[in-house]
């Protein structure tokens, strides 16, 4: 065990230091897109218009049918070899790419009535905006179903236990979408130095051939590990092949699961659009800062354990299995609280010096984004928590979890938002996925006679917490912050000061993580 759990630790860190460049392209292409389109009509629309595209791409071929494929495929290359693995990898990819065609012809022709239907992505901005989402989100369904195929590739190498080029195809993503940002959409060419950049002057239009461009080269960096593990590409579907049936029976509620959750992202945006200009936005950045943090701590940790924990579970190997889930479990307590409280006290500076917005856009991003980082231990818990039903090829107790978050969602966002706007809305997302935290570790703790202990380092935690707190009254008390001038110099040495004491107290935490 102490050397499979090494390996986890290696393949985490990886996958950290792969969505870290990931994370910091994303957050310079959004910089760069918000430099040129500020908080805008034309960028709300833009925003507006993925959460479709996004949906069909998590339902077929993204996070839904990516993990109720990886068990099985996991599977079938230890107890029968390559030969019957690629072969199901073929027969899964052909019934994706078909069915993400046929939704995005159906989303296509519909899009129009979808964004203006009043529960629909955007009943509440004004007509020619609600036109530009329809047009915007036709072009989207493209890149769409590029990712149908390229989303089960990641799948497939993640299989194999190879990450590297997994890893890697998300840069080029973010890539894609940059040039987009710099090049097609401005009507004048950036200048770098020297270098003066070409402009198409697409608009927001361009933004979106930057999102297709991406897809394409997010599915061409991963074709090589195709080629090293010698896949065989076959033209047939296998409705009879009983692991392909496993698939789609997992499948069915994994596509509930995701529905659920994307469902939330759908009626945020719904709720937002009511909202003055600039809320669907400052929810986009707000929830993008969240998710640095929760990518490089529980995504990593969670897309690491998957493979492992899907062959302990067809191995039976249960003790092993549930003391790598309180082992990464315990890190993430340990972790994520005091970075959650790090950066909701620390990084106001900061959000106003990348974004260049005024006072009243920066202090939106800051509140936004401090209620969503109130949920950054409940989502990168969720991570491994749902890894774990996943890897024992049970589905339906994640749907039911992800079903009452949205109902969570649903009724706090309708009470929280006349109150609070669009930090109400971003309080109900964090409400929403706590409740969904606890109830699958219910759920684990019933169905598994898995218990968290999170112990000393929940408490080790809460010590940086209070301690970064104690900092920023201080600060905020005698040391003058009111211009761009001092609060950027304060911010830089709290932030500084607060993870130099979060160091020294959490360091069983880190201990533990590179044991996993």
């Amino acid at each position: 065990m102490g050397e499979r759990t090494g390996r986890l630790a290696r393949i985490s860190l990886l996958l950290a230091s792969f969505f870290l460049v990931d994370k910091i392209l994303a957050i310079a292409r959004q910089l760069l897109t918000a430099r040129v389109f500020g908080l805008s009509p034309e960028l709300d629309a833009f925003n507006a218009a993925n959460n479709l595209p996004d949906l069909l791409f998590a339902l077929i071929s993204g996070g839904a049918l990516a993990i109720a494929f990886i068990p099985v495929l996991s599977e079938v290359f230890t107890r029968e070899g390559s030969a019957p693995a690629w072969r199901l990898f073929s027969r899964v990819a052909n019934l994706a790419f078909i069915t993400t065609a046929a939704l995005a012809a159906i989303t296509a022709i519909f899009a129009s009535q979808l964004v203006n239907w009043r529960l629909g992505i955007a009943p509440g901005f004004q007509p020619e905006q609600r036109a530009l989402v329809a047009e915007l989100m036709r072009l989207n369904l493209v890149a769409t179903l590029i990712f149908s195929i390229s989303g089960l590739v990641m799948a497939g190498l993640q299989s194999r236990q190879h990450f590297l080029l997994p890893a890697a195809a998300p840069l080029l993503y973010n890539l894609g979408q940059i040039i987009g940002a710099v090049i097609l959409a401005p009507s004048k060419g950036l200048q770098i130095g020297p270098l003066q950049l070409p402009a198409f002057g697409l608009g927001v239009r361009g933004l979106v051939y930057g999102v297709i461009f991406g897809a394409v080269l997010h599915l061409l960096i991963q074709i090589p590990g195709l080629i090293k593990f010698h896949f065989c590409w076959q033209p047939d579907f296998g409705l009879k092949d009983p692991h392909v049936r496993r698939v789609l029976s997992l499948l069915m509620p994994r596509l509930g699961t995701m529905l659920s959750i994307q469902m939330i992202f759908i009626a945020r945006d719904n709720l937002a659009s009511s909202l003055p200009v600039g809320a669907v936005s400052a929810l986009t950045y707000g929830w993008m800062i969240l998710q640095v943090p929760e990518t490089l701590i529980g995504t990593a940790i969670g897309t690491a354990m998957l493979p492992t924990l899907s062959e302990m579970a067809a191995r039976q190997d249960w003790e092993p299995f549930k003391a790598a889930i309180t082992r990464a479990i315990r890190v993430l307590t340990a972790l994520t609280i005091p970075i959650a409280a790090i950066l909701a006290l620390w990084l106001r500076p900061w959000i106003a010096l990348a974004f260049g917005f005024d006072p009243a856009g920066t202090t939106l991003i800051h509140l936004v984004t401090a209620a969503f980082l109130a949920g950054l231990l409940a989502h990168s818990v969720i991570e491994v928590e749902a890894r774990a039903f996943y890897s024992t090829q049970n589905a339906r107790l994640p749907l039911l979890a992800s079903i009452l978050t949205l109902a969570v969602f649903l009724g706090s966002g309708w009470l929280f938002t006349p109150k609070w706007g669009a930090a109400g809305i971003a309080i109900a997302v964090s409400l929403a996925f706590t409740v969904e935290m606890v109830f699958l570790g219910f759920l684990l703790h019933r169905h598994a006679g898995w218990s968290p202990r999170p112990g000393s380092f929940l408490l080790r935690g809460l010590v940086v917490v209070l301690a970064t707190s104690g900092i920023y009254m201080i600060s905020a008390t005698y040391l003058p912050s009111h211009s761009p001038l001092t609060s950027l110099p304060i911010s830089f040495f709290g932030m500084a000061a607060s993870v130099f004491i979060a160091f020294w107290v959490l360091r069983p935490a880190l201990r533990e993580l590179m044991r996993l």
